[in-house]
């Protein structure tokens, strides 16, 4: 990230600009009269407050950029989440579409089973009934038979006679 701009603050002047050097000058006037002192305490001051108003932008810059960097991160997270939930939601839907479909073919065939099973136990019903009216006639037919032959042995007998 490229250093921020920073304001310019107060420089430190090289003293030969700001006045005679105080060790080429006799003693008398090496003494600073309290104002002096005072503006440069002050100078030092507002270059230390200054640099630390920098220092504080300079972070809230970077803050501002990582919490920018963390949305947009957050912003593709959730769009990727809804794009997996629209799928999700997509398959969930077409597998229950095909259960629904399973589910009525399902019914269906059990519909026809139980219809097939109905006439199975009717044909089986009238097979039963056909079963004994048979043997009711064999059992009819065994009595006529003996008839025929008790009638076809008095019939002998009589023409013997």
């Amino acid at each position: 990230m490229p250093e921020p701009k920073t304001a310019p603050g107060p420089k430190s002047i090289p003293e030969s600009k700001t006045g005679p050097d105080p060790k080429a000058m006799p003693e008398s006037k090496t003494v600073a009269t309290s104002s002096e002192v005072d503006a440069s305490e002050l100078d030092a001051t507002e270059a230390d407050s200054l640099a630390a108003l920098e220092e504080r932008i300079r972070r809230i810059v970077e803050l501002v950029h990582t919490a920018r960097a963390e949305r947009d991160r957050a912003i593709k997270e959730r769009d990727a989440a809804m794009a997996e939930k629209h799928i999700a939601a997509q398959a969930i839907e077409s597998s229950e579409e095909k259960l629904i479909a399973e589910r009525d073919a399902a019914m269906e065939a059990r519909d026809a089973a139980v219809a097939e099973l109905a006439e199975v136990r009717s044909v089986t019903g009238e097979a039963k009934k056909l079963r004994d009216e048979l043997e009711q006639m064999r059992g009819e037919r065994k009595q006529v038979r003996t008839r025929i032959e008790k009638l076809l042995g008095q019939m002998d007998l009589l023409s013997g006679q």
